[in-house]
């Protein structure tokens, strides 16, 4: 289904808080600037918990890379902030899928812009990264998902190692490299990567539904996934 083909429900809206609150899911304390999304209940709840922490935050200002990022990705948010002075919440950005904004990035790049944000992203990530215990964990992935396609131990493991995230992959357990653990954050980017999930949340589908909606196409890639080919 192409991306003017979906049938859309409103943006979702992710905020940046003035507050301090707790995420309603998995209790984790929420200080000042944190970013969250709302339950159909107004409950505040994290990104991790929201499914929204793959994607990458794309400022407002550029309007021809912002329209470009958000056409290519499947899933997006739009980011708000309150203002006192306008008494009203006011546009940020866009989170939008890494591929997504790549993908805008080269149509723009005879925008020197561009190059330089790809640039100064890029040394970000680098910069988030525990190179050693990424490598780690990828080894991990590829032994208990030996069928995986070539390339995705990597990037599980680095979206799931990604330092001050509060992923899966930065807790105790995920350290010592416990099956259940690598299974969730494998969970995670199967959800993402290989089944509708993204085009249910933006159809307006709550995540609950969403996921029992596509828990049996995960179960089957994680099987497949499981078992040792052959050479």
């Amino acid at each position: 289904m192409s991306q003017s083909e979906r049938k859309k429900a409103a943006d979702i809206a992710v905020f940046i808080i003035s507050n301090e609150a707790t995420c309603s899911e998995c209790g984790k304390e929420l200080w000042r600037s944190s970013w969250i999304t709302l339950t159909p209940e107004k409950e505040p709840i994290c990104l991790a918990c929201a499914d929204l922490d793959h994607l990458l935050f794309l400022p407002a200002g550029d309007a021809a890379l912002t329209r470009r990022a958000k056409k290519h990705s499947t899933l997006t948010a739009v980011v708000l902030r309150w203002s006192r002075a306008g008494k009203r919440y006011e546009r940020q950005g866009l989170l939008v899928e890494e591929a997504a904004l790549a993908q805008a990035e080269e149509e723009c790049l005879a925008d020197q812009d561009a190059r330089e944000r790809r640039r100064v992203r890029e040394g970000e990530r680098r910069a988030e990264l525990d190179q050693a215990y990424v490598a780690q964990f990828a080894r991990r992935v590829r032994e208990l998902y030996p069928a995986c396609p070539p390339g995705r131990e990597q990037i599980i493991a680095e979206h799931a190692c990604r330092k001050y995230s509060g992923r899966v992959g930065r807790s105790a357990a995920a350290k010592e490299l416990e099956t259940a653990v690598i299974r969730l954050a494998v969970i995670a980017h199967v959800r993402h990567a290989e089944t509708k999930y993204d085009d249910l949340l933006m159809q307006g589908l709550d995540r609950s539904t969403a996921r029992m909606m596509i828990r049996s196409d995960v179960e089957v890639v994680l099987d497949s996934w499981a078992v040792k080919r052959e050479t």
